[in-house]
């Protein structure tokens, strides 16, 4: 499948800068997949467009506060994004920039916080570093004291100034639910951003349940598609835990089941697919390597919240397969719906508006 069909054109003005004032006066864009109508409502609306009450399934990742700004040793300034652990003790798998500049055995750190090396760089671009800091702390733990969230370049903040609102993006970068002990997320998985506490009591008072995943989102979930054809694109493997209790409504299916996201979709299905006969007496951690796209046909959700999506992104992949089962036709569906958010002057990307279809 040729990779140009994910195009389209998107006025820079509808690219979201800052979220809505309040989470749940995002607009949500409503697609019903049976009869093709769209509606146009608020996200706090969500318990009256519901037609029945939902198994939910989000992921609970919190986001590591992963961006350093930093200097080399000997002068210049360097920007390292923490990644993932890479199994030894306060060494991690990064992003360095400038990357060329940063050879294996090259040092820098941040003052009174931390000295960093590179021991060893990979062709996707990542480096190995080891960091030793100044108290002794870890490295999560300094992240979240110096670092800020990871956001994206097309946000347009620059999070180096002195007049930079850290707190700010620190606070609505991350779902009311995240959970703290699960800061395993290089980026938000931006359609739980959209609920509040209050919209999530009154979605459990109309009937529906919560459930909790982890996926541990890096690079790859948003790295887009480089190649001609979309099948060419490999996926970065992403670990991902599921406990016993989610499995259990996942196995029992007691309500439709509605993921809320991507990436809580990318596990679900993940899972469903290794194993058609679910177990859920024990919790289980696995790794996805998974690249969902049409006409692939999703098995493991029954509806999808989800945001705008970046074009020739493997995120649209999955969301046209999620449209349209079996198909190449959800590629244009979900082109129209964009077409007619923009008209209708939705903001696009991770602090924009929200789709839900049906």
């Amino acid at each position: 499948m040729d990779a140009s069909l994910l195009d389209y054109n998107l006025p820079p003005e509808r690219i979201a800068r800052f979220p809505a004032e309040r989470r749940d006066e995002s607009r949500l864009l409503v697609y019903d997949r049976a009869g093709g109508e769209i509606v146009h409502a608020k996200f706090r609306d969500l318990p009256e467009l519901l037609p029945r009450p939902f198994d939910f399934f989000r992921n609970n990742a919190a986001v590591l506060r992963g961006r350093l700004f930093c200097k080399k040793r000997g002068g210049g300034d360097v920007e390292c994004l923490l990644i993932e652990p890479c199994g030894e003790a306060n060494e991690w798998l990064c992003l360095l920039r400038p990357g060329r500049r940063l050879p294996v055995g090259a040092e820098f750190g941040r003052d009174g916080y931390f000295n960093a090396s590179v021991s060893a760089k990979f062709d996707d671009g990542t480096a190995r570093v080891r960091f030793c800091t100044e108290s002794g702390e870890s490295v999560i733990s300094l992240s979240q004291r110096i670092g800020v969230v990871p956001l994206p370049p097309y946000i347009a903040r620059d999070q180096k100034s002195p007049d930079y609102d850290r707190n700010f993006d620190n606070e609505r970068y991350e779902t009311v639910y995240a959970d703290s002990s699960k800061r395993v997320a290089a980026a938000a998985p931006t359609a739980g951003l959209h609920f509040t506490k209050d919209l999530e009591q009154k979605l459990k008072i109309a009937g529906n349940a919560f459930y909790e995943l982890t996926l541990h989102v890096g690079i790859g979930t948003f790295k887009p598609l480089k190649g001609e054809r979309v099948e060419e694109h490999q996926m970065h493997s992403e670990t991902y835990e599921i406990p016993r209790e989610t499995l259990r409504a996942l196995a029992e299916s007691k309500r439709p089941r509605m993921a809320v996201g991507t990436t809580s979709l990318r596990a679900m299905e993940d899972y469903m697919r290794k194993h058609p006969s679910v177990d859920p007496s024990l919790d289980f951690v696995g790794s996805a390597k998974l690249f969902i796209y049409p006409p692939q046909r999703i098995i493991s959700a029954d509806a999808l919240i989800t945001n705008f999506h970046l074009p020739r992104s493997t995120l649209m992949c999955l969301v046209s397969s999620f449209i349209k089962a079996g198909s190449t036709e959800g590629i244009d569906i979900l082109k129209h719906l964009y077409a007619v958010a923009i008209e209708k002057k939705y903001n696009f990307y991770s602090y924009g508006d929200a789709m839900l279809i049906l």
